[in-house]
C-alpha cells in the first residue's frame, strides 16, 4: 500500500513532467524561428477572422503584412499600419486621417508586434505538439502566467517549408482570433521607407500626433 506522502510526491512529479516543454514541439519551433528570423523579411497574405462567443458574432477580412525584425507594414481593408521600430502610424483611408503613437514594447500580440510570433515561444510559454498532420504540425503554446489575458496560442507550421500556415489566439473573454496564411515569402528585401508613413504620398491627410 502506498502511503499518502508517497502519493503526494508522485502526483507532484507527474505535474512537473506535464508542465515541461514538449521536445518535439521545441524542435519544430526552433527550425521555424531560425528560418524566419534569418530572412530579410517575412511577407504574408492572410485571412483574419475574429469570433466572439459571448456576443455570438464573427468578422472576417483579408490583409497583408511585411515583417522585418520588429518593423512592419500591415494593410487591412479599412486600415494601414506602419511601424519603424519606434513610431507607429495608423492610417484610416475612409476619413483620410493618420494617428502617430509609440506602442508598448512589451505587447507581444500579433497586431502589436507581429514578428513576436516567431520567438514568443522561447519564454513564458509551455509548448506541446498537438498533432502531426500529413503536411503540417499543430503546436499549442500555453502562457505560464495565470493572469494572462489568453488561454493559448495555436500555430500551424508547414512541414516542407517551415512556413506559417495558421495562427490562433484564444482569449479568456470568449474572443478567438484566427489568422489563415494564404501567401508566405521569405525572399523579399524591403526598403526602410516601407515601414513609415509618407506624408508626400498621402497629401492632404490629417495627422494626429499622440506621441
Amino acid at each position: 500500500m502506498i502511503r499518502l506522502p508517497a502519493i503526494i510526491i508522485l502526483a507532484a512529479a507527474s505535474l512537473g513532467l506535464s508542465a515541461q516543454n514538449d521536445p518535439a514541439a521545441v524542435k519544430v519551433l526552433e527550425n521555424f524561428s531560425a528560418k524566419a528570423t534569418k530572412a530579410p523579411s517575412v511577407s504574408m497574405q492572410f485571412t483574419l477572422e475574429t469570433v466572439d462567443q459571448v456576443e455570438g458574432t464573427s468578422n472576417r477580412l483579408k490583409g497583408s503584412a511585411i515583417l522585418s525584425k520588429d518593423r512592419y507594414r500591415i494593410e487591412l481593408p479599412e486600415n494601414i499600419l506602419w511601424y519603424n521600430g519606434e513610431n507607429m502610424w495608423s492610417y484610416l483611408p475612409d476619413v483620410e486621417e493618420v494617428t502617430i503613437t509609440k506602442p508598448d514594447r512589451n505587447d507581444d500580440s500579433f497586431m502589436a508586434k507581429p514578428s513576436a510570433i516567431f520567438t514568443i515561444w522561447k519564454k513564458n510559454y509551455k509548448s506541446r505538439l498537438l498533432e502531426e498532420r500529413t503536411a503540417s504540425y499543430l503546436i499549442d503554446l500555453y502562457p505560464e502566467d495565470i493572469n494572462s489575458d489568453h488561454v493559448r496560442i495555436r500555430l500551424e507550421i508547414g512541414k516542407a517549408g517551415l512556413d506559417l500556415k495558421g495562427l490562433e489566439y484564444k482569449y479568456k473573454n470568449g474572443i478567438t482570433v484566427m489568422l489563415k496564411v494564404t501567401g508566405y515569402d521569405l525572399s523579399y528585401k524591403p526598403d526602410d521607407s516601407e515601414f513609415a508613413f509618407s506624408a508626400a504620398k498621402y497629401r492632404g491627410v490629417e495627422i494626429i500626433d499622440m506621441r
